[in-house]
């Protein structure tokens, strides 16, 4: 494991002791990378800082997970694998299946289950539908709750589908809602459960196990306990399915290569010693009285070489030897006794709950490695419990025997001091030899690396693409609201232009002022009548105006014009035009209001028109 920063360890436990969720075993370098992407997202100085966070925001541990378990996948990824495991692997391992037997299928790792369910297309396309619902289970298992959720609604977007052939996606694949839902009748044979490969017990007695691009996210000690349950978990001939950046190069005591290319292999079987039923009785040989070879029986227990005690199965001593006698000093006057009395049942090892255990599973069990003191020596024993079972299955006893392995023990130390002066002898090959394995492992955690990098960057692109989807309807509805906005401005200068053509044809002054009698609008007339232009009195003040108005007289029906009660009057004034003649002026003064109408008006429209002055 590579050294990081005591603080993100910390980080790791504090996930593992709240949430369950065991990251320990990743590769440091793409896992310090996620969770620092994470913290910059919202903002965390530090990893301290992060763990408080966390604490008072709990819905962050979804997103945080989210990151670090990438979760890509999608139907028939590597076609080329896929077409080779239909062909070259399942279709024979069905072959050799006895007819209607069960097929057992674990797909480990599934994160939104579009493999699970690539791997019921393809089982189907083999077997037919029929004996596919009959046969097979799938259990698809993820240490993402989310994900799960997502696979068992069996739903997914034209984008996910764009791998599946269109012949099985009409075949497997029901359209609803604008979404593809894989068929119900076959989605029953597809499990989903949570399990974490590190911590969950291994499903047993498989026939096919998918696990692709999962193990490359761990660092090489998590990879070898996992390829161990997945040994486990495998049938004799069962069969492992690997991503095309996990190798297995030095797992070959476990699994053999089938094809490395497509990194399917198969699993190596394992020896097993087939636990023994000791004191198994023969029938006695003709010719020989039943006595002397009850006797005899006797006699070879008590002398044999190995330390032995047999029990009965309610827990009393039944018989023990001389050797016993000599290593713990138990002897025939405990005939009889409770063994949990002696002191033998918990020293130098706790005997009582191995002894337990063999009762109820029936099988034997090895204690190795049981030092105790005799002599000033220390002497190294081997426990070996067996029960004895009688010819009609019943359980008769527990057999317990002592392996003095201290002298094997010694030889082996001094094997191993042995081996440590050739390996001394040879240490410039076994030096050459280390760094090619050394070289060789750098080549292998770098194309992990590269395949971590790789699946990192296709979910940002997906992201990206979700994000560029959303980004083009923002812009299609703003680009209608334009169009909307340039259709009304169009109407807008329609409308001004008529009205300025309205104003510029009447014979009257127009003036339009708002509530604080600013001058918003003055038509062509008002400019010939009293000689100033638009551009000078837009924005002026009506009263504050040079013009030959008596302005005085005016304010009145200016501010009946204005008032709550608003209403239009007019009054005819002596004045004087741009030429300095002077007219009489009709002035009518109405409140300016909207069309739907208001209390307070917005402002008023004043209209002078004159006419002959007449005589005094």
């Amino acid at each position: 494991m590579q050294p990081t920063d005591p603080e993100f360890e910390a980080l790791l436990i504090y996930l593992k002791e709240s949430r369950g969720f065991d990251f320990t075993g990743y590769k440091r370098s793409s896992l310090v990378r996620r969770v620092n992407r994470r913290m910059s997202q919202v903002g965390a100085g530090g990893y301290q800082d992060y763990v408080d966070h966390l604490q008072v925001h709990p819905d962050e541990f979804t997103a945080l997970f989210n990151t670090i378990l990438i979760n890509v996948t999608g139907f028939f990824r590597d076609p080329e694998a896929w077409d080779y495991l239909s062909k070259d692997v399942l279709g024979p391992m069905l072959a050799g299946k006895p007819a209607g037997s069960p097929i057992r299928i674990w797909c480990a790792g599934c994160a939104s289950g579009e493999e699970a369910y690539t791997l019921a297309i393809a089982l189907a396309e083999l077997l037919g539908l029929e004996a596919f619902k009959e046969r097979v289970k799938i259990y698809a298992t993820d240490v993402d709750e989310e994900q799960l959720n997502e696979a068992r609604q069996a739903t997914y977007s034209d984008r996910q589908m764009e791998a599946v052939p269109p012949e099985l996606a009409e075949r497997y694949f029901e359209q609803s809602n604008g979404r593809f839902a894989f068929r119900k009748d076959m989605r029953r044979s597809v499990i989903f459960g949570r399990n974490d490969l590190v911590q969950d017990a291994p499903i047993s007695r498989i026939d096919l196990l998918t696990c692709r691009n999962t193990l490359m996210y761990f660092n090489a000690e998590t990879q070898a306990k996992i390829l161990g349950r997945f040994h486990f978990a495998l049938r004799d001939d069962g069969v492992l399915f690997l991503g095309k950046a996990e190798m297995l190069l030095s797992h070959t005591s476990l699994f053999t290569p089938i094809d490395l290319k497509r990194r399917v292999f198969r699993r190596v079987p394992r020896l097993y010693a087939r636990p023994g039923v000791a004191f198994a009785d023969p029938p006695p040989p003709a010719g020989l009285p039943a006595t002397g070879l009850d006797e005899l029986r006797n006699e070879a227990f008590a002398a044999s070489p190995l330390a032995q005690i047999s029990l009965t199965s309610d827990g009393l001593v039944a018989v023990s030897n001389r050797q016993l006698e000599k290593l713990f000093g138990v002897s025939s006057r405990d005939i009889g006794r409770p063994f949990r009395d002696l002191e033998l049942s918990y020293r130098p090892v706790e005997l009582r709950r191995y002894i337990e255990q063999v009762q109820l599973e029936r099988r034997t069990l090895r204690i190795s490695d049981v030092d105790f003191p005799r002599g000033g020596d220390m002497v190294n024993v081997e426990v070996q419990i067996s029960p004895l079972v009688g010819a009609d299955g019943s359980l008769l006893g527990v057999n317990i025997i002592f392996h003095d392995v201290t002298s094997a023990r010694r030889l082996k130390d001094e094997l191993e001091h042995a081996n440590q002066q050739l390996e001394a002898a040879y240490e410039e090959l076994q030096s050459t030899n280390e760094e090619l394995e050394t070289t060789n492992e750098e080549l292998q955690s770098t194309v992990e690396e590269l395949e971590t990098t790789n699946e990192e960057l296709q979910s940002t692109n997906e992201e990206l693409e979700t994000m560029n989807e959303e980004l083009q309807s923002t812009n299609d509805e703003l680009q209608s609201i334009n169009d909307q906005l340039r259709i009304s401005s169009t109407q807008l200068d329609e409308a001004n232009d008529f009205l300025e053509t309205v104003l510029t044809s009447m014979e009257a002054g127009v003036a339009v002022v708002d509530p604080d009698l600013r001058i918003r609008m003055w038509n062509r007339r008002a400019e010939d009548l009293w000689g100033l232009r638009s551009g000078e009195v837009i924005g002026q003040h009506f009263l504050n105006l040079d013009i030959g108005l008596p302005i005085e007289r005016l304010r009145p029906i200016l501010r009946a014009a204005l008032g709550p009660d608003a209403t239009g009057t007019e009054l005819l004034v002596d004045a004087v035009n741009r030429r300095g003649r002077p007219i009489s002026v009709r002035v009518a003064c109405t409140p300016l209001r909207r069309r739907e109408g208001g209390i307070q008006p917005e402002g008023a429209i004043i209209v002078m028109e004159t006419g002959p002055v007449e005589p005094a």
